[in-house]
C-alpha cells in the first residue's frame, strides 16, 4: 500500500470513526480500527501513528455536517451519527446457584504437565465469564505436585498462561502448588493431630484390608505416633513405597476407591526432579488433597468442572468436614466430545516422538492444542462462542471440527481481505495468454464491505495469467474485475470481448480467480488433514506481499489461510 492510499485509507476510517462518534474521532479508536481491518498494518504502527493523528486533528475540526458530506462524497459511504456496527449475539450463561455479586470466586487449575487443548478452554472460559459476571474474581493455579506420573513441563507454564490470554481470559490472582508445599504440611500435620488422617506403613497388606473393609493396624495409632511418623517421612526417613498418610474416611463405603484415599506419598525427585523445585522436597500431596487445602485458602466459592471429578467431589468433601470449612458450590458439566481434533496429551507426546521432524511443535495446525488452533487460524472468539454455546449443561455434547470451522467462518468473513489465489499442484491451474487490444487496469476491492479500498492489477495484451484449470474448460468467463473473455483451451488463449458485468449475468458466465504471471508470487498453502499435512503449491497476487505473518486472509473461492511465514511465503488452511 503506498503512501497515498494509505493517507486515503486513514482518512477514511477517521470520518467514519467521527461520525459514528458525535462528530469527535479519537485516534485511539481509528488505531484499533485500522488494524482490525487491516492485520497488515500491525507492522507499521509507527508509521500510522503521526498520520493518524494529522488526520483526527484534520476531521475533528470540521462540523458534523461537513464530516457526513465528505464521507459521502469521497468514499461513498453514507453512516448516520451514532450509527455502529452490529456485534455479534452475545450468548448468555445461565444463573450461577449459590451466587452473590462481588463475592464470586472461580479458578481454573491446569496441570501445566503439556499445552491446553479446546477441551481444557471449557472450564477456563466458563469460570472466568461467570467470576466476570458477577462481578468476583478467577484463580489461576498450577497443580503440580506429581513429578512422578504428570510430571511437569518447565515451559508449559508460560504456554498456559499465553494461550488464556489469547483466549481473552484474565485472572486476578495466581498460585503455584509446588511453591506452597509448607502449608500443605503444615495443614496435614493439623488433620493429623485431629485424627482425620494417618500414617500407613503397611504397603500392600494395608491395601489388602482397605479392599476387604478392614482398617489397617496403623489407622488408630495416636496423633503423637502420627505426627512423628510424618516427621519422618519429611526427614527422608522411609524411601518410596514405604509409607503413605491416608485420609480416614469410611473402610466399608460401598465405593473402594473413596476408603482411606492417600493424601501424601513419598516419590523420589533424585530420578524424578520437579522442573521448579527440583529434588527439595520428596513428599508430595496428592490431587484431592491439595486441592481442598488451596480452594479454602484461596476462598473459592464455585468449581466448575466436568463430571468425571463428581467422585474427587466426595473424597474432598472429607477434608471440609475434617476441619469444618463450607464446601465451595460445585458445578459439573458433562463431557464435550471432540470430533477431528487431535487432543489427547500422550498420543500427541508419542506421535512427536515417533515421528521426529514430522510435526511443527505443540502449536501444529494438525492438533487441538489453543497454540495449534491459533497457528491454524482459528479466533479466541469462535472458540468462546462455541464454549458458551454448550456452557454448563450437565448431558454430554458434540463439537466437530466443523462446528467451529462454521463458528469461525462466520467472524472471519466480515474481517478477511480476499485475494486471487491459484493451485498449481496436480495440474489444478493453466497458463493462458490474453489477447486484448489495449492495457486494462481491474480495480478490485478487498473486501465487499470496504468497495473503497481497492487494489489495481494492470495486464496487457499478450500478458500471460493462471486460471484455474476447470474454469478454462468454459466457453466464456469473467476474468474477475476485468472484463468478459472466450476461452480458447487449445490455443491457450483467453479473448477479450468486453467488460459488460450486466452480459455476465446474462450469460452465466462463472466469475473466476486469475493471477498474471509478471506480479504473482509462489506460495504454498498447508492443509491440516488429520495427521497428515498436505501441501498445496500455487501462484498469489502480488498484493499479498502487503500482509506479514499473521495476517488472516480469504482466497477467492478456495478458502480461508493464514500467514504462516513470509520467507518463504506459507500459509495454512483454516478451512474453507
Amino acid at each position: 500500500m503506498s503512501l497515498d492510499e494509505l493517507r486515503s485509507l486513514i482518512y477514511r476510517v477517521t470520518l467514519r470513526n467521527a461520525v459514528q462518534h458525535g462528530g469527535k474521532a479519537m485516534i485511539n479508536s481509528v488505531m484499533s480500527t485500522l488494524i482490525a481491518e487491516h492485520p497488515e498494518l500491525r507492522q507499521r504502527a509507527r508509521e500510522l501513528a503521526p498520520i493518524v493523528k494529522e488526520m483526527v486533528d484534520k476531521v475533528n475540526s470540521m462540523s458534523a455536517e461537513e464530516q457526513r458530506d465528505t464521507l459521502a462524497r469521497e468514499f461513498g459511504e453514507a453512516v448516520e451519527e451514532g450509527q455502529k456496527k452490529p456485534k455479534p449475539e452475545q450468548k448468555v450463561l445461565p444463573p450461577l446457584p449459590n451466587a452473590q455479586e462481588g463475592k464470586v470466586v472461580t479458578r481454573f487449575a491446569p496441570n501445566p504437565d503439556f499445552a491446553i487443548h479446546i477441551g481444557n478452554a471449557r472450564p477456563a472460559i466458563l469460570s472466568y465469564e461467570y467470576a466476570r459476571m458477577y462481578k468476583g474474581k478467577m484463580v489461576l493455579r498450577f497443580e503440580d505436585t506429581d513429578p512422578r506420573t504428570k510430571t511437569p513441563m518447565k515451559e508449559a507454564y508460560e504456554m498456559i498462561r499465553e494461550d488464556l490470554r489469547w483466549l481473552g481470559v484474565r485472572w486476578d490472582e495466581e498460585y503455584i502448588q509446588s511453591l506452597r508445599m509448607e502449608i500443605f504440611y503444615s495443614t496435614m500435620k493439623e488433620a493429623l493431630s485431629k485424627g482425620c488422617a494417618y500414617v500407613d506403613l503397611g504397603g500392600e497388606e494395608s491395601k489388602k484390608l482397605i479392599s476387604e473393609g478392614k482398617p489397617p493396624e496403623y489407622r488408630d495409632k495416636p496423633p503423637e505416633w502420627q505426627l512423628e511418623q510424618f516427621d519422618r517421612m519429611l526427614s527422608g526417613h522411609y524411601k518410596e513405597g514405604e509409607a503413605v498418610v491416608r485420609f480416614k474416611t469410611n473402610v466399608n463405603d460401598p465405593n473402594p476407591s473413596l476408603r482411606d484415599w492417600v493424601a501424601f506419598r513419598i516419590i523420589d525427585t533424585d530420578a524424578h526432579p520437579h522442573p521448579l523445585t527440583g529434588d527439595k522436597y520428596i513428599v508430595w500431596p496428592t490431587y484431592n488433597f491439595a486441592v481442598s487445602v488451596d480452594d479454602h485458602l484461596m476462598g473459592i466459592t464455585h468449581v466448575l468442572r466436568g463430571k468425571e471429578h463428581q467422585l474427587n467431589t466426595l473424597k474432598q468433601g472429607y477434608v471440609y468436614k475434617c476441619f469444618k470449612w463450607p464446601e465451595p458450590t460445585y458445578i459439573h458439566f458433562g463431557r464435550l466430545k471432540l470430533e477431528g481434533f487431535i487432543m489427547s496429551k500422550s498420543y500427541i507426546k508419542k506421535i512427536m516422538s515417533d515421528r521426529p521432524g514430522e510435526f511443527m511443535g505443540l502449536d501444529d495446525p494438525r492438533f487441538g492444542t489453543i497454540a495449534g488452533l491459533r497457528r491454524r487460524g482459528i479466533l479466541p472468539e469462535s472458540i468462546r462462542d462455541v464454549i458458551l454455546d454448550v456452557g454448563v449443561r450437565p448431558g454430554d455434547a458434540k463439537l466437530s471440527w466443523a462446528n467451529l470451522a462454521a463458528v469461525n467462518r462466520k467472524r472471519l468473513d466480515p474481517i478477511a481481505d480476499r485475494l486471487m489465489f491459484v493451485e498449481l499442484t496436480g495440474g489444478r491451474g493453466i497458463r493462458m495468454r490474453l489477447s486484448q487490444p489495449d492495457c486494462y487496469v481491474a480495480k478490485i476491492p478487498l473486501h465487499p464491505n470496504r468497495p473503497q479500498a481497492v487494489r489495481e492489477i494492470k495486464v496487457c495484451d499478450g500478458d500471460y495469467i493462471y486460471v484455474p484449470s476447470e474454469d478454462a474448460k468454459a466457453p466464456m468467463v469473467r476474468l474477475a474485475g476485468l472484463g468478459n473473455y472466450a476461452v480458447n483451451a487449445n490455443d491457450g488463449l483467453l479473448e477479450f470481448k468486453n467488460d459488460s458485468l450486466e452480459e455476465a449475468r446474462k450469460g452465466g458466465y462463472p466469475i473466476i480467480q486469475w493471477v498474471p504471471e509478471a506480479s504473482s508470487v509462489r506460495l504454498t498453502v498447508l492443509e491440516p488433514d488429520g495427521l497428515n499435512l498436505i501441501k498445496h503449491d500455487g501462484l498469489a497476487e502480488g498484493y499479498i506481499n502487503n500482509y506479514g505473518k499473521g495476517s488472516r486472509l480469504q482466497f477467492i473461492r478456495y478458502g480461508f489461510v493464514i500467514i504462516d511465514s513470509v520467507n518463504p511465503l506459507v500459509a495454512i488452511l483454516t478451512h474453507t
